[in-house]
């Protein structure tokens, strides 16, 4: 066995830049193999979600680790979910690589947790692959369809604890739209979106594709929705592994 095939370490703790704890479940993978998938997710969700769990086992089997990570506000992490905002996720997920340093890493990404993983793939160079699922590509487009009748403080698609705070608000609209920084994306990159998605329309990864057509392929899930349902999460992940 080389050193570069050594095993590595998983950390007992991750905090991110503003000493939030972010909780974490880690899957092993071979023993001497150094690779790594992080999973993040999308807004209002946590790290427990068929889709991410069927996911890291299928990478498990294949020998590969992963990480399904929930961002700060979110789930078991710490934090106010009235902070969270794409722009506090990339944060987050720069803080995730750091303390896996020494894995080769790629990133998946679903939802807003797709916007995350582009933003930082654009300048981090330890994400290696990405992997983009029903990514909210057009930031402002998507909050003011799919929030614009709440107020401040409302619960965002009926979730008490997930209330519309004016952070995420005023971030998404401030990203606009992310298919201008497709193009930087230097990395092999995959995005998948199913076609009845009625959350994040599959026009948003078109878009995507079209921008960086070196680097992005493209997979449509004919008949699946948003959140991968029913046998959508089994196409997704013998597409995704």
């Amino acid at each position: 066995m080389s050193a570069g095939d050594a095993p590595v370490r998983v950390p007992d703790r991750i905090t991110n830049a503003h000493g939030e704890r972010l909780a974490f479940d880690f899957v092993p993978g071979a023993a001497t193999r150094r690779d790594l998938v992080v999973l993040g997710h999308g807004l209002t969700s946590d790290k427990d979600r068929p889709w991410s769990e069927g996911l890291s086992l299928a990478l498990a089997a294949e020998g590969i680790a992963s990480v399904r990570i929930a961002f700060s506000g979110n789930g078991a992490s710490e934090g106010a979910f009235t902070d969270s905002s794409i722009s506090k996720e990339v944060e987050d997920l720069g803080s995730v690589l750091e303390a896996f340093s020494g894995w080769r890493t790629s990133y998946v990404g679903h939802s807003m947790g797709g916007a995350v993983g582009l933003l930082r793939a654009v300048h981090d160079e330890r994400i290696q692959n990405l992997v983009s699922l029903a990514a909210v590509t057009h930031a402002a487009g998507f909050v003011r369809r799919m929030f614009s009748h709440l107020e401040i403080g409302e619960p965002l698609l009926d979730k008490p604890g997930c209330p519309l705070g004016r952070t995420l608000w005023d971030d998404l609209v401030g990203w606009g739209s992310l298919v201008g920084r497709a193009s930087e994306v230097s990395v092999p990159w995959l995005v998948v979106h199913g076609t009845a998605d009625d959350v994040v329309p599959a026009f948003h990864s078109k878009d995507l594709a079209r921008a960086a057509p070196d680097t992005c392929e493209l997979s449509l899930l004919e008949g699946v929705d948003h959140s991968f349902t029913g046998d959508g999460v089994a196409r997704m992940v013998e597409r995704v592994v």
